[in-house]
């Protein structure tokens, strides 16, 4: 069945705002999660519902490791959101990725610590499938956007999502390389897992902004980091003109909408009334 688009867009470091939004208004969201980082942003462009989250809030006042991603996607849900952009500051672990380059993720390798990391739990157990983790149809049109905007875009990396705040060491550089990874961050885990939990479509478009500390005598240096953050932030903006300009008029289904289908384990006797009211909007579909 053919419906329209609702794009959601968590915007990470360099992207806090929106420019030519329609009928635009920030809306706070109640989430029984707690609380997201920010109001969200909804308007409309070239006709399609928008609605957009700064994931650190306005003023970049949230750190990596208090994101309520919870309550984050679970807004973005209520919000009426059909699919996710997930904008971010990454660092590049190979050559051929420069700083200013655009990257889409199509993997994940998960290295965070005690974020709370599912919408599930006793009393409604489920185990999705994150075997592929993002959307392939969402990133194929943002790579095809990025290079509209005439960004430099890699696809098919491999995310390394560390704790932080702090950077990482050369030891810790090179065995992030060795394990395969090509961009590293702080903020797309768990977001993706409970993107997927919560049955939405999800694409990483990660900006590039630094080589990490593997290559020799290099170190992270927050000032250039914030310096390229404000190059590509001004072309992501670009890019999601081109997204939004190229999205079909009408939205054909994705499997992603249904990931929750023979992912609920519990028997129908256990389920906890408290958990099933916090996943009223997460897992609707399946409560209704």
């Amino acid at each position: 069945m053919l419906s329209p688009w609702t794009i959601g867009i968590i915007g990470g470091s360099g992207l806090y705002s929106l420019e030519a939004l329609e009928n635009e208004q920030w809306i706070a969201v109640d989430s029984p999660w707690g609380a997201p980082s920010d109001e969200v942003l909804c308007g409309e462009l070239d006709g399609v519902r928008l609605r957009f989250l700064p994931r650190h809030g306005r003023g970049h006042a949230v750190s990596p490791s208090d994101l309520n991603a919870r309550a984050n996607i679970d807004v973005l849900k209520r919000a009426g959101c059909t699919d996710i952009l997930s904008i971010s500051a990454v660092g590049s672990l190979r050559e051929e990725i420069a700083p200013g380059d655009f990257v889409i993720a199509d993997q994940f390798i998960d290295q965070t610590k005690g974020r709370p990391s599912s919408f599930f739990g006793t009393g409604f157990v489920a185990h999705v499938s994150m075997a592929d983790p993002t959307c392939p149809r969402l990133s194929k049109m943002a790579a095809a956007a990025i290079a509209e905007a005439r960004g430099t875009v890699s696809t098919g990396a491999t995310y390394l999502a560390m704790e932080g705040p702090q950077f990482s060491t050369r030891a810790e550089s090179h065995m992030y390389r060795a394990w395969g990874a090509d961009i590293i961050g702080m903020t797309a885990m768990p977001e993706a897992k409970l993107a997927r939990e919560a049955e939405l479509p999800y694409a990483l478009i990660g900006m590039a902004t630094d080589y990490d500390c593997w290559r020799e005598g290099d170190s992270v240096d927050v000032a250039e980091v914030v310096a390229q953050m404000q190059v590509n932030g001004q072309l992501a903006r670009e890019m999601l003109s081109r997204f939004i300009a190229n999205l079909p008029p009408e939205r054909v289904p994705s499997p992603i909408d249904s990931a929750l289908d023979d992912a609920v384990i519990t028997a129908p006797d256990k389920h906890d009334p408290k958990l099933l009211a916090k996943l009223d909007a997460v897992a609707k579909r399946l409560l209704i």
